[in-house]
């Protein structure tokens, strides 16, 4: 019996830290995720993104140290399909780039909210983030734009 509450107490504390780790996800109307962690966030753009942009074939990153205000472009990404920018969901300084899109640019399809992302930034106001659309927030918007 104690190894079954036992079990049963270690899938609920995973359960809780896997929906605490959803929760600090948010999504820009452009496509865009951000992971948050504190003051900083990992980017890159959303599986519906990736998946409307098709195979991914280049991905163009900014030097580490450069600052974008929100709804800036800092970078763009190249498919089969099409070209387009990609933009900060906040403002902030771009602390790491994921160089292994260079040899690798299909990790963004494969996994774009884990090995697809695109940079570590520095969050200049954590304010930002609440601007932008939480898990639900993100699905309704791709509902009311779905064509």
């Amino acid at each position: 019996m104690f190894r079954s509450t036992l079990r049963c107490a270690n899938t609920f504390a995973t359960v809780a830290k896997q929906r605490s780790f959803l929760s600090t996800i948010k999504y820009s109307a452009s496509h865009e995720y951000i992971k948050v962690d504190g003051n900083t966030g990992i980017v890159g753009i959303t599986k519906h993104a990736a998946d409307a942009l098709g195979d991914v074939v280049f991905v163009d990153l900014p030097s580490v140290g450069a600052k974008f205000a929100a709804g800036a472009s800092f970078g763009s990404v190249e498919s089969v399909k099409a070209a387009s920018d990609v933009y900060s969901p906040v403002a902030g300084e771009v602390l790491a780039v994921n160089s292994e899109l260079e040899g690798n640019p299909g990790k963004v399809n494969e996994s774009p909210l884990s090995e697809g992302w695109f940079i570590k930034l520095k969050i200049d106001n954590v304010k930002d983030l609440d601007k932008l659309l939480d898990e639900a927030g993100y699905k309704k918007h791709l509902e009311e734009t779905a064509h």
